[in-house]
């Protein structure tokens, strides 16, 4: 084997070993949220020493920021008739959250946001970057858009909240072409202002 061989196999298995690292930790955090999660637990799930985690995140902290690195995937809305907007959110948002389920780590960040106050952050960072722009772009401009689409964001969460984490019965039972046709008209009153 030659020594450009053997370099690209054990960076082959660097890269596995952190894929399984961050599965393990998504799927702890995801069950248990921030503050109960140790690294031990996350090595025990990875089937690796406590010490590989170390060595490639270097603490708890820097774990979790790995774990719940979060696109939301969201459309480009530019040309999109502001009244087709909410049910267009709820329909991504709602697909996103019930896809695939190994890529939950949006729905374990809201979890550890509740309790963590870097989690928190973390939530607010991506709803700042990702969401609010986004929505604001899809707006004719007025000083109150921001304002708008940091409820929009907040509705949102607050759907994520009920139905996938606290999974009250009567959101559970619903579809999402029924959430999408309940939910997507609060959204719209939000969108339209005053």
């Amino acid at each position: 084997m030659t020594e450009n061989e053997t370099g690209e196999r054990a960076r082959r298995t660097a890269e596995a070993t952190k894929a399984g690292i961050l599965a393990a930790a998504r799927a702890r955090f995801g069950r248990q949220g921030y503050e109960r999660t140790t690294i031990r637990a996350v090595a025990a799930d990875a089937g690796i020493d406590a010490s590989m985690v170390m060595r490639y995140f270097g603490s708890k902290e820097q774990l979790f920021e790995a774990a719940l690195t979060i696109d939301l995937q969201l459309p480009d809305l530019g040309g999109i008739p502001q009244q087709e907007l909410p049910a267009l959110l709820v329909r991504h948002f709602v697909a996103r959250w019930e896809g695939d389920p190994t890529d939950d780590a949006l729905l374990v960040l809201l979890r550890s946001a509740v309790t963590n106050e870097q989690a928190a952050a973390r939530m607010r960072d991506i709803f700042a970057r990702q969401v609010a722009p986004v929505i604001a772009a899809a707006l004719p401009p007025a000083p109150d858009v921001p304002q708008r689409a940091a409820l929009m964001s907040a509705q949102l969460l607050g759907l994520a909240l009920a139905r996938y984490l606290l999974r009250l019965p009567p959101a559970l039972a619903l579809t999402p072409a029924e959430v999408e046709r309940l939910y997507a008209p609060a959204l719209a009153a939000v969108l339209a202002g005053p």
